[in-house]
């Protein structure tokens, strides 16, 4: 099949071929994105050498991103190298889209052409899918039923080749106590990459394209990470993660300290089954790989949830005093502030790092609270005031006790589960992270999943998952600079719960208090935790530092902010972006728009142009800035103003500052 040339069927219209070409001969198969930006080639005529494996490249408006690049598979049972037959080939056309109450769209469009090229080499058999969307390409491999093999072991290992050493954006080295998907992304070049890299891995291809290297749908698989390929400087490989040694992680950061066995195998099914999706989000700029990160909650299964009217995304306050008063102080809190949550973190049934820790009592660590702590006497007032309890319950209790623990919570009256220090990496850990995300949701559960977790659209899936960490959130006292980078790179990947602060000191060395407001709308999570340091000002006091610097929340009135903004969105635009350097996000819940901008390091000058706006209707606005000259703790100055769709308006950022703004319609302010 030539280049460029698609098969011109409808959905679910199978076209067969019956060819028996092997692939150093057989014509190269190319499908393109609807827009036709996206051309993606499994067996390109110019690539011979199928020594490793099957060979694919892609181009972008014709230019090449990626030369003849290898998916390389290893297994006893199969033999995946040389020359393979072709059976058939299928292909569809899918222009569809979907609806959803979580995400930063309402509505998300799915839209993309598929092909399918059924394998045989001897007795054995395998299926290659590739997907072209506008907002990038797709593949993965299904390996069908076939004769004498019921289970499967396999590594896979994936060689993108490109044309020049070009730049991007990577996470830490993966070593022992290292949080990598927690970590700082830095820009290097591809000669310069480490091992274990994270996903999303964001690459400058030229001015403007950008891709990312992504991973989607893994539920039960290994991870896979990257790293420079030893082949040459311009060439990246894939691997998935072996099996832990043993779960042994620093009590203190909870980055893993034991070793990963080397074994030859990461993934062990029986058959059929298909591998997660390898993705590779592209667009003009880092702004439009934001707006688009879609892409990777669209390959994965529509929700299973026959009813999610009981998933409830919000803001969330932590409670740091773990007693019962402490509770209905922070229950009060959340309610008077529009919040939806009050969570209570680590300590409640003892030190979360110990294994004898049991989650099905509470047992005060004496180190975080001297109680009282009647955990169903708060849970009931939160119900009274309808507002959910979260607790927090570490990996270690959850893998021991979990089918004990979600029927006692039930009955206690919980709404949620924080899932704290999982294992991440190998495919055991995978499956049973996932697999306890599907039964709390048999529980009616929310949950957020801590640490070194990184999304791959499972939520769209099971909704309940409402958030997750791996990010380099406001605990790691990121500057703006940083949070700019996390903005355009771990963003990709899906929300992220950034544990948002406003008094504790460390927002002087982070940026500003009105970029700290911004971020709740910049940094997407469908449930926020806000305050992360703070408590209400007539909570107890708490001097034990275990919290950090905590302070009390105060009355000061750019709050009404957070009172105001949602956690989920039914429209996003990204209005200025840089990564590193600046980012402005504009998002809309019904008629009402939310702004928020970050700075780095350089005084900006930006125009706003609020042409998003709907033409028929003015806006009032309030507008949210620095301002040294304020007498108040925060320094953060509020003006309300007038706007329409024609208007642009400058504003002006100094270094590490930021700015929000909350627009609203004329006609539907109350009189």
């Amino acid at each position: 099949m030539p280049r460029h040339s698609t098969y011109k069927i409808s959905l679910c219209t199978l076209l067969l071929f019956v060819l028996t070409l092997s692939c150093s001969n057989v014509s190269e198969y190319s499908i393109a994105s609807p827009n036709g930006k996206n051309v993606f080639t499994v067996f390109p005529d110019y690539s011979k050498d199928h020594s490793k494996g099957l060979s694919f490249d892609l181009r972008y408006e014709g230019e090449p991103v990626l030369l003849p690049s290898t998916l390389e598979l290893i297994t006893d049972e199969l033999d995946f190298k040389g020359d393979w037959s072709i059976l058939r080939v299928d292909e569809q056309n899918v222009q569809s889209s979907w609806t959803t109450k979580f995400g930063e769209l309402s509505e998300v469009p799915d839209n993309y052409q598929e092909i399918k090229i059924h394998l045989q080499k001897g007795n054995s058999l395998i299926n290659i899918i590739a997907r072209a969307y506008d907002e990038g390409v797709a593949f993965s491999y299904e390996i069908p039923e076939q004769a004498n093999i019921d289970m499967l072991e396999l590594d896979e290992k994936i060689h993108y080749n490109f044309d020049k050493d070009h730049m991007l954006w990577s996470t830490p080295k993966r070593e022992k106590g290292v949080l990598t998907a927690q970590g700082e992304y830095k820009k290097i070049p591809m000669s310069q990459l480490e091992t274990g890299i994270e996903r999303p891995l964001l690459i400058e291809i030229k001015e403007n394209l950008k891709i990312a290297l992504a991973e989607a749908n893994l539920v039960d698989y290994a991870r896979l990470s990257y790293s420079k390929n030893t082949s040459s400087d311009n060439s990246i490989m894939s691997s998935l993660d072996g099996k832990m040694e043993e779960g042994v992680q620093d009590t203190i950061t909870g980055a893993l300290i034991s070793e990963r066995k080397n074994d030859v195998f990461k993934v062990k099914r029986k058959l059929p089954f298909q591998s997660p999706w390898r993705v590779i989000m592209m667009a003009e700029n880092e702004g439009e790989l934001l707006e688009h990160n879609y892409i990777i909650q669209n390959l994965n299964e529509p929700s299973k949830l026959k009813d999610d009217s009981w998933v409830t995304p919000g803001k969330a306050l932590r409670e740091a005093t773990l007693t019962t008063e402490g509770g209905m102080v922070a229950i009060d809190f959340v309610v008077d502030h529009n919040m939806q949550y009050v969570l209570f973190d680590a300590g409640w049934y003892g030190n979360e790092m110990y294994e004898a820790s049991d989650a099905t009592t509470i047992t005060l660590d004496p180190k975080r609270s001297k109680g009282p702590f009647d955990i169903e006497a708060i849970t009931s007032y939160a119900k009274e005031k309808g507002i959910g309890i979260i607790l927090y319950v570490n990996r270690r209790a959850l893998e021991k006790q979990l089918d004990e623990i979600l029927p006692l919570y039930k009955k206690w009256g919980i709404a949620g589960i924080k899932f704290g220090f999982v294992r991440v990496g190998d495919q055991e850990a995978t499956a049973w992270l996932h697999s306890a995300i599907k039964k709390a949701s048999d529980y009616g559960f929310i949950v957020d999943v801590h640490d070194e977790y990184r999304p791959t659209g499972f939520s769209r899936t099971y909704p309940n998952l409402l958030t997750q960490e791996g990010i380099e959130g406001d605990e790691e006292s990121p500057t703006n600079e940083q949070t700019l980078n996390t903005m355009f790179t771990r963003m990709l990947a899906g929300a992220a719960d950034n544990t948002v602060c406003y008094y504790n000191s460390r927002v002087n060395k982070m940026g500003s208090h009105a970029s700290q407001l911004a971020k709740t709308v910049c940094l997407f999570s469908p449930l926020q935790l806000l305050y992360w340091y703070d408590k209400p000002a007539s909570s107890l006091e708490k001097n034990d530092g275990l919290w950090g610097d905590t302070k009390h929340i105060g009355n000061e009135p750019e709050l009404e902010f957070f009172d105001a903004v949602p956690t989920t969105w039914d429209d996003t635009k990204v209005l200025h972006a840089k990564i590193g350097e600046i980012g402005v996000i504009a998002r809309r819940k019904g008629s009402e728009w939310f702004v928020g901008g970050i700075n780095g390091n350089s005084a900006q000058q930006l125009q706003l142009d609020f042409s998003f706006l709907n033409e028929e209707e003015t806006y009032t606005a309030k507008l949210y800035t620095d301002d040294e000259t304020v007498e108040s703790r925060t320094k953060v100055k509020i003006e309300a103003i007038q706007i329409t769709n024609s208007n642009t308006r400058e504003i002006a950022l100094k270094p590490n500052n930021g700015f929000t703004m909350h627009i609203v319609p004329t006609s539907e302010i109350k009189k």
